[in-house]
């Protein structure tokens, strides 16, 4: 019982230090949050996205998928590009739920590198779109941004980062692992089929051109069908609950402290590290028009920290579920240092198309000074 107990801890630490925090900052504010429908919508798509997936894991195209991407030479550089163009049309949750199992099932030894790389370029491709994240959603809304000026402003963060990916991945070796025996099983097309559509409902649920309740067909598909693929990582759903609520009693503590808006960039950068982009970008606009500089400072933001995104949490969790689970602490260790190297060349990025941003070469002069 001791062990059971020590290894749901070590599996299940983020999950239970998001209670704490939860219950924590609740008791001082005197209050516990409240969970809207709209609150819980991203963990309801994201529970038939698992289902879905898992789905396809069951019906051997993953491990198809898998053996087809191993084929020829540059794998890094054609995960990189793949997974760049997937998350610009589906979103970031999309192609990280996508991706990282099949890189997690290829036959290579720095399947741990790999899913870092793509779980890193996913953030970029995801960018580039008003719809590709929560914070680009909410900017462009909010602040009824021009599409083509939305793309233009954000355009050399997403082109930048993806170049220098693209030259990481040249530098990355993929040597098959001889150790690692695949069992040869052949893809189960119907359901392969089956599941692949409903992926298709889903992700057009997420991007708001069906009902967000038409996904429960997946769920329907799955109860009636194949309940083995409702064996999904729970913890990390109600990870996401406990860290949106956490997150909201943050927002409702600090909220009326903050009076200056300037250095947006920054500010919104640095404060992603601890509270997540997404409620950063809730805070702050309230006290800023400087959309592109909070655009530039949520997705610059997103790098680094496991909290920093709740992308970063789903790649950490994804890990726990199809990488080696006696590396998972090196896994997220290196995660977050690989996270700090592309959050310091985001910031560099920007700051290189500073005038090209803001018209005005010489308010980097200032900013600097100030800062």
């Amino acid at each position: 019982m001791r062990r059971v107990l020590q290894d749901f801890i070590v599996r299940e630490w983020l999950l239970l230090a998001s209670l704490v925090g939860v219950v924590a900052t609740s008791f001082y504010r005197g209050a516990f949050p409240l969970y809207t429908p709209k609150d819980v919508e991203p963990i309801f798509l994201l529970f038939a996205l698992f289902v879905v997936v898992k789905g396809i894991e069951n019906s051997n195209l993953l491990l198809k998928t898998a053996t087809v991407l191993e084929r020829g030479a540059l794998l890094p550089a054609k995960l990189v590009i793949i997974t760049f163009l997937l998350s610009m049309v589906v979103t970031i949750d999309v192609s990280l739920v996508t991706m990282l199992p099949i890189v997690l099932s290829l036959n290579v030894r720095q399947r741990e590198n790999l899913a870092i790389l793509v779980a890193l370029t996913a953030h970029v491709g995801a960018a580039l779109t008003p719809f590709g994240t929560p914070q680009n959603l909410f900017i462009y809304s909010f602040y009824d941004v021009d599409t083509l000026r939305f793309i233009e402003t954000i355009a050399p963060f997403s082109i930048g980062m993806l170049l220098f990916f693209l030259v990481v991945s040249f530098f990355m070796k993929a040597t098959k692992e001889t150790s690692f025996r695949r069992k040869k099983r052949p893809v189960e097309k119907p359901m392969a089929l089956s599941y692949l559509v409903l992926l298709g409902i889903v992700v057009l649920c997420v991007l708001r051109l069906l009902p967000v309740g038409t996904a429960v067909l997946a769920l329907v598909f799955v109860l009636f069908f194949d309940r083995r693929s409702l064996k999904v990582d729970y913890g990390l759903l109600l990870t996401f609950l406990a860290f949106l609520g956490l997150t909201a009693n943050i927002k409702e503590m600090i909220g009326g402290m903050i009076h200056h808006p300037g250095h947006i960039f920054i500010l919104s950068a640095s404060m992603s590290q601890f509270i997540s982009n997404v409620p950063t970008t809730l805070l702050l606009n309230r006290f800023t028009g400087e959309w592109e500089a909070l655009l530039w400072g949520t997705n610059v933001g997103g790098f680094g920290s496991l909290v920093a995104a709740l992308a970063n949490l789903i790649t950490y969790k994804l890990y726990v579920a199809y990488g080696d689970r006696q590396r998972v602490g090196i896994f997220a260790k290196k995660f977050v240092v690989a996270g700090y190297v592309a959050f310091f060349v985001g910031f560099l990025i920007h700051f290189v198309c500073y005038d090209y941003l803001y018209g005005d070469f010489e308010r980097l002069i200032v900013f600097l000074f100030q800062t």
